[in-house]
């Protein structure tokens, strides 16, 4: 009776866990060549050369619009920029970090007497994404769930073009 218990009571753990979602989700389809994102329009968009392969919705800094000036503008910087680097332990899910700021951004800062700033990500979000509920300090926010597939499909190196 023992054994059978325990069968039933293990069956049932594997069956919950194998219900539950796991943040490192695989991608095997075509490579995410680039990322652009058009600020004002609110959407970012997955590509491989000329083809969309997945788009998002999202929300931003609490200043939205124009390029990031400096720390605490609360602006998503506008340009050419790279992801550098990954982050599984974000406090915001998951994240990639886009390599803002360059040197034009830190000449621009410096000249206003103040610092560039960094640290912008594309980043999960605990609710829903929708509409101008912007934010974040300067980076781009999507839903967890869009943020596991984000996650998985782009590499460091990608570039990414954020437009106005």
């Amino acid at each position: 009776m023992l054994n059978r218990r325990n069968l039933i009571v293990g069956g049932a753990l594997l069956g919950l866990g194998a219900c539950a979602t796991t943040k490192f989700r695989t991608y095997d389809g075509p490579s995410v060549t680039s990322i652009v994102v058009y600020k004002e329009r609110r959407r970012l968009y997955l590509m491989n050369d000329d083809e969309i392969l997945r788009d998002f919705e999202f929300e931003l800094g609490f200043a939205p619009v124009g390029h990031k000036q400096y720390e605490g503008d609360g602006r998503t910087p506008e340009g050419a920029y790279r992801i550098n680097r990954r982050n599984p332990n974000s406090a915001f899910y998951l994240s990639i970090g886009i390599s803002y700021p360059n040197n034009q951004d830190r000449a621009a800062a410096a000249a206003l007497g103040r610092p560039p700033g960094g640290d912008i990500f594309i980043h999960g979000t605990p609710g829903a994404v929708g509409g101008n509920d912007d934010w974040t300090a300067g980076c781009i926010a999507v839903t967890d769930r869009e943020m596991e597939d984000i996650y998985s499909m782009v590499q460091d190196g990608t570039p990414i073009f954020i437009h106005p």
